[in-house]
């Protein structure tokens, strides 16, 4: 180890080594003043050369450097420096900033407002017209005014309509006008920036027509309305549920009419008219009491059989429940005694119907209205069956060669005067490769058919044949008209039931008559089905002429199955007039 000496005589030797100094041991700090080194901070000394001679103990860690104290003469003061911020520069670059953009805004201002042009933000009821002259935003706001139209908006829902259909009447020019003084008035000057460097919408000058306005209003509300859904049942997992009701919404066109008078033309400023809405409760909220008879309905599939009365054909279609469910609702009926009744949805049947309808052949078709209303009268009568009527397209032939209008009209078993009111210019004559329209046989089925009831005459074999469910209930003998008063083919129906009917042209009383058709359009008589007639209130006639053909037209039976037949075939059974 060094002794103390030693280190003094070395540090006093080496000025540039008064540094702060580690001491090892037992080395301390060496000072002659006993408050601390004269050499500013311990010195760390390495011994200067070892000695091979003697060991080298091993070096310990240094110890963590101690910033000691300094000790100052005596009347000596400290100073601190402190680093100048440039606080002024930093006050001073925003300033400037602000003055510069002030400066420019207003030279920009002055250079916009000496121009003659519309200030580049105002619009009218939404319409661009910024830096356009005044003759300029005339012919645009003529041209958008028409072709973009007012705005009815109901919340997020838009509606566009045509400004004539609301009542209203653009002033283009003074409009214009309007709009190339807005930021040079001193009623808008407080707005100029927004004119100048935003946007600004102003109102047009318009002429409103409050009449035509609700009554436009009233003849777009369908597209614009929803109706409210009643509460209902719905099919869920295989069982029925009770499907909760919805308001509906509805426009208050009066409110909005007194709104818009209110706001003046300021109402068109943004190009729409914000409609006054009515929220429309449902008729009905508790489905309950009708949750039962639903779920006895939905027992069994919806059938529909689709008849068509001219071919007598049938098409059977079946709805499955889990289909059929969503097309119920309820609703109120007050000839039921819980106010209620199940109904189908109509937009949802009908567009079933029409599904269908494009599956059947071209040449016929279905009436959706009818249809419907059969269908919701078998569902009010907890009935899952019904009839629809199928309906028969008028037809078209090609004009032969030995063509007469009479034998085109005994095939089509239309009567030939039918054939030539279709045909204006028909009677004339006929012309070979012409195309002529035959009326649809349904012309002459003009009330509800009954449709499990038919009745055929066959003029060939001069019979009678009656069927009731398919069945055939009744096979007579009959006679039918003559020759130069023929009964006509065709399709026909009961029309008309008269315990006796007298025929003016020929004298008769007739037993039992019913009309099945007219032989003449429009006329006022009908051929049709009778007992023997009676002439001059005695003479019986014809009672030993069945199976001929006797009539001027009619249909005879014997008085007792006439009777019966009176009887049995309501009005609006079908008949048909085979050759």
């Amino acid at each position: 180890m060094l002794h103390r000496q030693a280190i003094v005589r070395y540090a006093q030797r080496n000025e540039s080594a008064r540094k702060s100094v580690s001491i090892y041991d037992d080395i301390e700090c060496v000072t002659g003043d006993p408050a601390g080194c004269p050499y500013g901070e311990s010195i760390t000394m390495a011994a200067s050369r070892p000695n091979p001679a003697v060991p080298v103990p091993p070096r310990p860690p240094a110890p963590t450097r101690a910033r000691l104290p300094v000790r100052l003469p005596a009347g000596t003061r400290a100073v601190k420096h402190r680093a100048r911020f440039p606080w002024l520069i930093v006050l001073a670059v925003p300033a400037v900033v602000l003055l510069l953009t002030l400066v420019l805004a207003t030279l920009g201002a002055v250079f916009i407002l000496s121009s003659d042009s519309v200030l580049p933000g105002v619009r009218v009821a939404g319409i661009p017209l910024g830096n356009l002259s005044e003759t300029e935003a005339a012919a645009q706001l003529a041209q958008v005014w028409q072709s973009r139209g007012i705005i009815l908006r109901d919340g997020a829902l838009i509606y566009p309509v045509q400004p004539d259909v609301i009542g209203l009447t653009l002033d283009a020019n003074a409009s214009a006008a309007a709009a190339r003084d807005y930021g040079r008035r001193a009623d808008s000057l407080g707005n100029i920036a927004g004119a100048a460097f935003g946007r600004v919408n102003i109102a047009p000058v318009v002429t409103l027509d409050r009449d035509v306005f609700a009554a436009g209003l009233a003849t777009i509300a369908q597209s614009l309305e929803t109706p409210a859904r009643n509460a209902g049942v719905q099919f869920v997992n295989g069982t029925v549920q009770p499907r909760v009701a919805v308001n509906g919404r509805m426009i208050d066109i009066g409110a909005t009419v007194a709104q818009v008078e209110a706001h003046g033309t300021f109402a068109f400023a943004d190009g729409e008219i914000e409609l006054v809405m009515l929220d429309v409760p449902p008729a009905m909220t508790d489905p309950t009491p009708v949750v039962e008879a639903a779920r006895a309905l939905l027992a069994n599939p919806l059938t529909i059989r689709a008849y068509n009365p001219v071919t007598d054909e049938t098409i059977h279609w079946s709805v499955s429940p889990e289909e059929w469910i969503g097309w119920l609702s309820a609703e109120t009926d007050q000839t039921q005694p819980t106010g209620l009744a199940l109904a189908l949805d109509d937009a949802l049947l009908r567009t079933w119907l029409s599904t269908r309808e494009s599956e059947l052949p071209a040449a016929v078709y279905l009436n959706a209205d009818e249809s419907i209303t059969q269908l919701q009268a078998a569902i009010a009568s907890s009935r899952t069956d019904a009839t629809i009527r199928v309906y028969n397209r008028d037809r078209q032939y090609t004009v032969q060669a030995g063509d007469t209008i009479t034998a085109i009209a005994w095939d089509y078993g239309v009567p030939y005067l039918y054939i030539e009111q279709a045909n204006p210019g028909l009677a004339s004559g006929l012309t070979i490769g012409q195309r002529i329209t035959i009326p649809s046989a349904d012309a002459f089925l003009e009330l509800p058919i009954v449709f499990d009831k038919r009745i055929e005459v066959s003029i060939s074999e001069q019979r009678v044949r009656v069927y009731e469910n398919g069945a055939m209930k009744w096979d007579w003998i009959a006679s039918t008209g003559i020759t130069s008063s023929p009964t006509w083919t065709g399709v026909y129906q009961i029309l008309s039931h008269e315990p006796n009917a007298y025929a003016g042209n020929w004298d008769l009383w007739m037993p039992n008559f019913m009309g099945v058709y007219r032989p003449i359009p429009s006329a006022d008589f009908t051929n049709g089905f009778h007992g023997f007639p009676t002439r001059g209130g005695s003479q019986l006639l014809w009672t030993n002429s069945l199976g001929t053909r006797v009539t001027y037209g009619c249909i005879l039976l014997g008085d007792e199955n006439i009777r019966q037949l009176y009887e049995w075939a309501e009005t609006g059974v079908v008949v048909e007039i085979l050759p």
